[in-house]
C-alpha cells in the first residue's frame, strides 16, 4: 500500500511533505529512562524506531504500562506484608518506613522487567 506524497515548493526545489504522528501523551519517567536506555544499549532498534515515527508512542505507552505495573506491585505488597490503613493511623512512622521500602523495591522491579527488559526478580 503505497501512500501519496506532497511536496512543498522551497525557491527552487521541491521537498517531501513528511510529518510525524501527532502524539499528545507525555513519556513520562519510565519513557525516558527506557529511551536512554535502548539509545545506549540497542542503538538500532532505537534508530527503528526514530525513524518509523513511532518512538513517541512507542515509550508513552511503554511509561503508561510501567506506571500500572508499579502500583499493581506496591498494592501487592503492602497486602502481603500487612501495610494498612491501621498502620498509618497507629504508627505513622512505621508506615512512612514500609511505604519507602515497598515503593523503592517496587520501581526496582519495574526498572529490570519494562526498562531494561529483564527477567523479575
Amino acid at each position: 500500500m503505497m501512500q501519496e506524497l506532497n511536496y512543498i515548493r522551497c525557491g527552487d526545489y521541491y521537498i517531501p511533505d513528511i510529518r510525524l504522528p501527532e502524539e499528545n501523551r507525555p513519556i513520562g519517567r519510565w519513557g525516558r529512562m527506557h529511551r536512554d536506555y535502548i539509545k545506549e544499549h540497542n542503538p538500532i532498534r532505537f534508530n527503528d524506531l526514530c525513524l518509523s515515527g513511532e518512538l513517541w508512542t512507542y515509550l508513552a505507552d511503554l511509561n503508561e504500562q510501567a506506571q500500572s505495573r508499579l502500583e499493581l506491585i506496591i498494592e501487592q505488597m503492602k497486602a502481603a506484608e500487612g501495610v494498612t490503613e491501621e498502620l498509618k493511623v497507629a504508627n505513622q512512622m512505621a508506615w512512612i518506613g514500609a511505604m519507602n521500602n515497598i515503593r523503592n523495591r517496587a520501581e526496582e522491579i519495574v526498572l529490570c522487567e519494562v526498562i531494561c527488559e529483564e527477567d523479575a526478580v
